[in-house]
């Protein structure tokens, strides 16, 4: 393969054969081929697309670029969820103790935020003393015990994914649905899992602004799995508002405390929407509604909780600190944000939201930046909430006030109060 010959091949709309995929991921990862042929290759695919048989090849060959763990010898059927990001999305924490109580093995790695998105890694270190990054055996001995492990990603799986990430992001080619979708599947399919429940978001929060793009993206994902041999399910959710009233790393570990011991609302909802669908996977079927009950039960009785303490136990965390918020990462100042009129609360700019959290420091605008992992907002309203004057809307908490001003400017005009009628949309808008 001529790496040149590829590039005009993907320039002029035409299809790359599986073996030349295969022959460019190697190459690009050991280093015989340059930077800026790999650049020229990834514009063309933005801008040309790919075929189904392209993208399968693609992910299969970073997938094999590096490990892949075999668990065949840990029983049941291994069952990963994956978000594509979004703001207070903290799901992960509640929902892989549930579903690893409910006897489904949970392999579970997970990556860090950037921008106005969390990451799971980070959430889980602002527990003290979590370790995220344990060696592959004891992510084994951990899902074969307690059903459940919580890792990042480690150097040896899908390293051409790193590699062309870093590329992506600086050559503007990062919002690509092909290469999203096999970024994603190839660490996704290297944990060992026999099937992924996907959480495919869109609205104003999401990666995927418009829906048809999520459903897109959502098909790509399901045809690689497919390809894979995986079984794959992806549910399409509203993110035109923060999901539950937490944003920020420690600030969502209290939230998802509160969820796994009983605490109602649309967080709850959400892990219960997409728990159904990592368990009746796992077993291979089952009826919806007995298995929802089921996982309401483990919420209620304290079962979810227990096995969350469990895994935070057996990674090093402190456990008292899921029960003791004291314990967690607190911002030294705090600052209220109240409403100028009264009115309902319409709607939120929810990037804005995660923006505004990202400014106090809890999140990272590049991949070096440091995360204070107390620092955050909590809203006190929702839409549809009808407020007065001086209600509080939020509040606002940090250590380093650097950036306050523009992060309380951008987070009240990401609030929306008005006289209109709110139309809230359905939190899961469609199943794949």
């Amino acid at each position: 393969m001529r790496t040149a010959d590829l590039i005009m091949t993907k320039r002029d709309g035409g299809t790359m054969s599986e073996s030349d995929v295969r022959a460019f991921i190697r190459g690009y990862t050991d280093g015989d081929i340059p930077d800026y042929q790999a650049a020229a290759l990834l514009m063309a695919i933005f801008f040309r697309g790919m075929q189904t048989t392209e993208f399968v090849a693609w992910t299969d060959a970073m997938l094999h670029s590096g490990d892949v763990l075999d668990l065949s010898d840990i029983t049941g059927f291994k069952v990963d969820k994956h978000s594509t990001g979004g703001v207070g999305d903290k799901i992960s924490l509640i929902l892989a103790p549930l579903v690893a109580c409910a006897g489904v093995p949970v392999p579970m790695i997970s990556g860090r935020g950037l921008g106005h998105t969390g990451g799971t890694l980070d959430k889980l270190e602002s527990i003290p003393g979590f370790v995220t990054a344990l060696p592959v055996s004891r992510f084994r001995e951990l899902v074969a015990t307690l059903g459940c492990g919580l890792i990042g990603q480690t150097p040896e799986i899908a390293p051409a994914d790193r590699k062309l990430y870093a590329l992506r992001d600086a050559t503007s080619t990062v919002e690509c649905i092909p290469l999203i979708a096999s970024s994603i599947m190839s660490k996704k399919l290297a944990e060992g899992i026999d099937g992924l429940v996907l959480d495919v978001k869109t609205g104003s929060g999401a990666f995927m602004r418009r829906y048809e793009d999520a459903v897109e993206l959502a098909k790509t994902m399901i045809a690689i799995g497919e390809g894979a041999g995986r079984e794959v399910v992806a549910l399409v959710t509203d993110m035109n508002a923060p999901l539950g009233s937490h944003v920020g790393n420690a600030l969502e570990v209290i939230e998802s405390c509160d969820v796994l011991r009983g605490k109602p609302g649309v967080v709850r909802e959400l892990t219960l929407e997409l728990g159904v669908e990592m368990v009746r996977m796992g077993r291979r079927g089952g009826d919806r509604a007995a298995i929802r009950q089921e996982l309401e039960a483990m919420l209620d009785d304290g079962r979810a909780m227990a096995r969350f303490a469990a895994i935070v136990e057996a990674q090093g965390g402190d456990v008292r600190a899921l029960y003791d918020y004291t314990r967690l990462p607190t911002a030294r100042h705090r600052v209220e944000l109240r409403a100028d009129r009264s009115g309902k609360v319409d709607s939120f700019v929810c990037n804005d939201v995660g923006r505004a959290s990202m400014m106090l420091g809890a999140g990272r605008a590049r991949k070096e930046d440091f995360v204070d992992p107390a620092a955050g907002v909590v809203l006190h309203v929702e839409r549809g909430t009808r407020v007065q004057s001086g209600d509080l809307l939020a509040e606002l908490f940090f250590n380093d006030d650097r950036q306050l001003g523009a992060a309380v400017a951008l987070l009240r005009a990401s609030i929306a109060v008005g006289e209109g009628g709110v139309e809230v949309p359905p939190l899961v808008l469609t199943r794949l």
